[in-house]
């Protein structure tokens, strides 16, 4: 299933350069200081055989819907999708996005100080100046309306979003978008998708809410279903100009 990302011309990056790479389902939207496609290439295929060829090893990474037990020492991006999809009570998989976006992310900072990577929603951000990055919602009224504002001090972060309306990825929920903000995208994709999971109507936003608020780890969430919103925590949340 394609669905057009038109939320990308949502992220703001007059004073960066902005390319596409992809391969095979991975679609990386970049901006930097320059165009660097071949080390993102590089970097996107050698990262995606790393997981790719733990799956062939161990099929059951790639289907379990809970957190999963490493079955022999792992890469370390194997790691960390373990131990991010474990915190917040997800399957790895459902970290593979902010995976790929964290660790692109870190290897094109040797060649730029700024480095904003997109891959499906979920976010790898270095910045130098001040940002915003807008919040797509399918059809909901608040979508491409709001933005998170992201100051420089505040990145390397990572800001992903779940949808149980928009696009093809696994949710039990029913929310237009639930944004997780933390230090790592990896982090972030996890607790999107629990926070997803979790709104299957407006009433569970004021528990989602709270539930966060327990959760050091996030530095802050939107919540959008339907034509209810609900924010938390240590960022921002603008009009989208």
């Amino acid at each position: 299933m394609y669905i057009e990302r038109t939320y990308r011309q949502e992220l703001t990056g007059k004073d960066l350069v902005s390319f596409e790479v992809k391969l095979n389902q991975s679609d990386l939207f970049i901006l930097a200081e320059r165009a660097l496609s071949e080390q993102a290439h590089n970097s996107l295929a050698a990262h995606r055989r790393l997981v790719e060829e733990y799956i062939k090893r161990h099929p059951e990474f790639a289907t379990t819907l809970k957190p999963y037990s490493a079955k022999e020492k792992p890469s370390a991006i194997i790691r960390e999708m373990i131990e991010a999809s474990a915190a917040a009570d997800v399957g790895p998989m459902a970290t593979v996005a902010g995976a790929v976006a964290e660790y692109v992310g870190r290897d094109l900072l040797q060649y730029s100080s700024q480095v904003i990577i997109e891959n499906g929603g979920d976010i790898f951000i270095k910045i130098n100046q001040l940002k915003k990055v807008g919040i797509f919602a399918g059809v909901s009224r608040y979508s491409g309306k709001l933005a998170l504002e992201v100051r420089p001090e505040e990145t390397p972060l990572g800001i992903c979003t779940s949808s149980g309306t928009v696009g093809p990825s696994l949710s039990f929920g029913h929310a237009d978008a639930a944004v997780a903000v933390c230090n790592s995208a990896i982090l972030a994709d996890a607790w999107a998708t629990r926070l997803g999971n979790m709104l299957k109507s407006p009433a569970d936003l004021k528990q989602a809410l709270r539930f966060v608020k327990s959760k050091p780890e996030i530095k802050g969430v939107v919540l959008i279903i339907a034509d209810k919103i609900g924010a938390c925590g240590d960022i921002k949340l603008i009009q989208s100009s």
